[in-house]
């Protein structure tokens, strides 16, 4: 799928979790709410850092390009090292490494074990990033082009700085679901998880699949490339994507803000 899609199917999953949460007991404060839809569209554009022209490679300039390269060229040696002999050969990394639930999991408890280990300044940069990522890629239209570059980050790092203090006040959230003296912001590493498995399963809808079992072998293959049935499936960027599951995306995220805000 595109950056888009990308964006708001990882808020709306955020916001369903919001709806689960309270159900079972455990609500969100609004500003967990609020700041983990934003990271959770943020974080499903980060799997394609290992593609040069995708959203995330470019929000960031010279940076994140530089970062794309080593990703793609860490992606393909996994491919290289692990292939089995049913895996085709292929020259490049993307759609391999970063699409796979272990990724999914490492990046989101790396990026705990910082925010614990890095404090309020760790927290701002995990919010920063996100940020930058959920405009681009919910703004995706506005926010394209060197010239927007700078106002993004300048909103990002702004919204970051007022989220962080917001979070920081008692009962607001920083300590929501993990109430140990330790487990201050450990929560978010949770909506980082989510929101690159759900744009694994997102790609698992387009013609390519996604192989996100990896590295769990299936037969002859170790990255199976999972998805929906062929008939079913559509390519990125299709009238699919815009017109049916763009919207339904935008209504299930209003349902699920609703009822974690315990408004329905």
């Amino acid at each position: 799928m595109m950056g888009p899609a990308h964006s708001l199917s990882g808020a709306a999953a955020w916001l369903g979790v919001g709806a689960a949460a309270a159900a079972a007991g455990h609500p969100m404060p609004w500003p967990v709410v609020l700041v983990g839809a934003l990271i959770c569209a943020g974080a499903a554009l980060a799997p394609d850092l290992d593609h040069k022209a995708a959203t995330i490679s470019r929000a960031f300039g010279p940076i994140s390009l530089w970062i794309c390269e080593i990703v793609d060229k860490l992606s393909y040696a996994a491919y290289k090292s692990t292939r089995k002999p049913g895996d085709p050969r292929r020259s490049g990394g993307h759609r391999t490494l970063t699409h796979t639930w272990l990724w999914a999991v490492l990046i989101g408890a790396g990026t705990s074990a910082l925010a614990i280990a890095g404090g309020r300044w760790a927290v701002l940069a995990i919010l920063f990033v996100h940020m930058v990522l959920a405009i681009e890629g919910l703004l995706w239209r506005a926010a394209r082009g060197h010239s927007s570059d700078v106002l993004v980050w300048l909103l990002a790092a702004t919204s970051a700085w007022i989220l962080a203090g917001i979070l920081d006040k008692p009962g607001n959230g920083s300590h929501w679901l993990f109430t140990g003296p330790s487990e201050q912001y450990l929560w978010l590493g949770l909506p980082i998880v989510l929101g690159a498995l759900v744009h694994d399963i997102g790609d698992a809808l387009t013609i390519s699949g996604c192989p996100i079992l990896w590295p769990i072998p299936l037969g002859r293959r170790r990255w199976y490339p999972i998805g929906t049935p062929k008939p079913m499936r559509f390519r990125a960027g299709s009238w699919v994507e815009l017109k049916v599951l763009m919207p339904a995306f935008m209504l299930l995220g209003g349902l699920g803000c609703a009822a974690a805000l315990n408004v329905i």
